[in-house]
């Protein structure tokens, strides 16, 4: 199932640009928020709302799960749910300036993934009757532990989930592989580096030996499933003059297979230290489960018609490496569409950009498709 990158018309759609759509982005924007910084989202949430009331003439409801500050707007157990996040990954300041528009293109830190998303659905949502509802919420980059629970009852009680992450080129998205985190830390003894080194374990050289086994397991897999396990965060010793104690790493795993995933987990299980006296200790495990395409395949269809009923190109659809809630919502059975949010680019990164003309383009868009779905609600 590989992933790729293609293009749609949708990006060329004759769709003007809205000047409010773009100051309400803006205004997202210039409120940074990390996941972790309560004061931000809750801020952030309470501005949300305020473009909610003005656009939709309803405020929605703040309120908090699990200790996470959430948005609902709509009805209760709709059964058209848009989900949208609303957390971003970097620290306050780590980009600036925080909107710098040159003709189209908008550099803005968090507007790509996914603030441009929540502006299209509200702007979208204009003149839609029916059982709609669009929950926001402010965890999703850190793995949305705090709201999988809301997320998966509330895609329970709907016939169809929109996910407003980002497009690629305009295409949706109709599969994401799936997720796992394993925190493996290697436990020691330290001892003087340059006295006694031989009376130490050395829990960096262990680990050493770990990520190579790590690697191999990693490359076992078959192709078609795109499976990686890749070591990321790596922390280690105490002081120059020390053989390290401790080491601990963060593992990503990623596969287009859930049985892949079960796989690593159960090799990881199985790793053994070198030295005798060392110990190996793993947590973590499988988070989100892959976004297959027969989930997606109901919808995509239907997107493709009314994409066409547009004057457009053809719809297209592409499997990507990254996870979103779009995979909670799927493993419930019920019908999920995603990367229905904004054209741009440089997720997570510097220089994180979206598409003026793109935005326009994605609310006329998906409101055409909620349409649809409220009025022939059986296809």
């Amino acid at each position: 199932m590989a992933a790729s990158s293609s293009s749609s018309s949708s990006s060329s759609s004759s769709a003007a640009v809205n000047p409010r759509y773009l100051a309400d982005i803006e205004r997202l924007v210039r409120i940074e928020s990390p996941s972790d910084d309560r004061a931000a989202l809750d801020a952030l949430l309470k501005e949300a709302s305020a473009i909610c009331s003005e656009v939709l003439g309803n405020a929605g409801e703040i309120s908090e799960v699990n200790g996470s500050p959430i948005l609902w707007w709509g009805a209760k157990k709709a059964e058209i749910l848009l989900l949208i996040h609303l957390d971003t990954v970097w620290p306050k300041g780590s980009f600036l300036p925080l909107w710098q528009v040159d003709g189209d293109r908008i550099t803005a830190p968090g507007s790509f993934d996914m603030k441009a998303g929540f502006v299209q659905a509200v702007h979208a949502l204009k003149g839609i009757t029916g059982s709609v509802a669009m929950l926001c919420t402010t965890d999703e980059e850190i793995g949305s532990h705090a709201s999988r629970g809301l997320i998966e009852e509330s895609s329970r009680n709907a016939r169809a989930v929109l996910v407003l992450e980002a497009s690629i080129n305009g295409a949706v998205k109709t599969g994401r592989k799936g997720t796992a985190d394993f925190i493996i830390e290697v436990h020691g003894r330290a001892s003087h580096a340059g006295l006694e080194p031989e009376k130490g374990i050395n829990a960096t050289t262990e680990m050493a030996h770990l990520i190579v086994e790590i690697e191999k397991i990693a490359e076992s897999s078959d192709p078609k499933f795109q499976t990686t396990a890749v070591p990321t965060v790596l922390t280690s010793g105490t002081t120059t003059n020390t053989v390290p104690a401790l080491a601990r790493l963060v593992v990503d795993c990623r596969s287009f297979a859930l049985s892949e995933l079960k796989r690593i987990e159960d090799a990881l299980h199985q790793l053994k230290p070198q030295h005798p006296d060392a110990s190996i200790v793993i947590s973590g495990g499988i988070n989100r489960p892959p976004l297959q395409p027969e989930s997606t395949k109901a919808l995509f269809e239907r997107a493709k018609r009314v994409h066409a009923a547009l004057g457009r190109g053809e719809l297209l659809g592409v499997a990507v490496g990254g996870a979103s809630d779009g995979n909670f919502a799927a493993a419930t059975g019920v019908p999920t569409l995603d990367g229905l949010g904004a054209i741009g680019g440089n997720a997570h990164a510097a220089g994180e950009w979206i598409s003026a003309k793109g935005v326009g383009s994605q609310i006329e868009f998906l409101h055409a498709l909620l349409k649809d779905l409220v009025d022939n609600p059986n296809g």
